[in-house]
C-alpha cells in the first residue's frame, strides 16, 4: 500500500524524496516548484509549471528539507524558502480535502449528518466515512467503516463543516469512486503533514476488509 492508502500500481508514476531518497508514486508525495523569483512553492494539486522537486508528506521530511537548505541541493542552485512554508502546505492541502469533498457533495456523491450517513453506509454505497475528532466518541462508536472502505477521523468538526456550507459536521460519508479515492490520499497528506497520533491511524482502512 502507498502512504495515499493506495495500492501500489507500477504503471503509476514514481518520484523520489529530495530527504528520504526513497521513490514512491506522487500520491504519497507533496510537490514543490521554483517560482521566477527564484522561490519554493507548494503545489499540492501537481499541475504548476516547472520541474518539480518532491518532499514526502510528512511533518519530519518537510521539517528537515527546511532546516537542511535541502530545496537548494534538489534544485541545484540557490532557492529562497519563505517564512512559514509548512504551515503553507498544511493549509493548501487542508483547502484541498475541502475542495474535493464539497465537489463531491455537489456531485451528490457525499453526505453529511448522522441518519443521511447511516443511510448510505447501509445501502452500502459508502467508500469513506469521515467523523469529527472533537465528535462524541459515544456517537461516532455507532457507525462502522465501509467494508473495504477507509475511515477519516482528524479534521474538526468546524474544517468538515467548511466543506458542507455548515458550521458543523461531526458525520460525513462519501460514495465509492474516483472523487473518494482523491480524498482519501489528500487525507494522508494532510495527516502526514499535520504529524497526527491519537493512538490510531487517522485515516485508517476496517480491519478485516483488506
Amino acid at each position: 500500500m502507498s502512504r495515499g492508502g493506495k495500492t501500489k500500481d507500477r504503471s503509476e508514476p514514481e518520484r523520489r524524496c529530495i530527504v528520504t531518497g526513497e521513490t514512491g508514486p506522487k500520491a504519497g508525495l507533496v510537490r514543490f516548484v521554483i517560482g521566477p523569483d527564484d522561490t519554493i512553492y507548494p503545489d499540492v494539486a501537481g499541475k504548476l509549471p516547472g520541474r518539480g522537486i518532491y518532499v514526502s508528506s510528512a511533518r519530519d521530511p518537510l521539517e528537515k528539507a527546511v532546516a537542511k537548505r535541502m530545496f537548494s541541493k534538489g534544485a541545484k542552485r540557490q532557492v529562497t524558502v519563505p517564512e512559514g512554508l509548512i504551515e503553507t502546505v498544511e493549509a493548501a492541502l487542508l483547502k484541498r480535502l475541502q475542495d474535493g469533498i464539497a465537489i463531491a457533495r455537489k456531485a451528490s456523491r457525499a453526505v453529511a449528518g448522522y441518519e443521511k450517513v447511516k443511510s448510505m453506509l447501509m445501502a452500502e454505497q459508502a467508500q469513506v466515512l469521515l467523523q469529527a475528532a472533537d465528535g462524541s466518541e459515544r456517537g461516532k462508536g455507532k457507525l462502522s467503516t465501509p467494508e473495504g472502505g477507509r475511515w477519516i477521523g482528524f479534521l474538526t468538526a468546524d474544517e468538515l463543516g467548511q466543506a458542507f456550507g455548515r458550521d458543523r459536521v461531526i458525520h460525513a460519508s462519501v460514495a465509492a469512486g474516483t472523487l473518494a479515492q482523491r480524498i482519501v490520499e489528500d487525507a494522508a497528506r494532510l495527516q502526514g503533514i499535520r504529524n497526527v497520533n491519537d493512538g490510531k491511524p487517522a485515516v485508517e482502512k476496517d480491519t478485516g476488509n483488506a
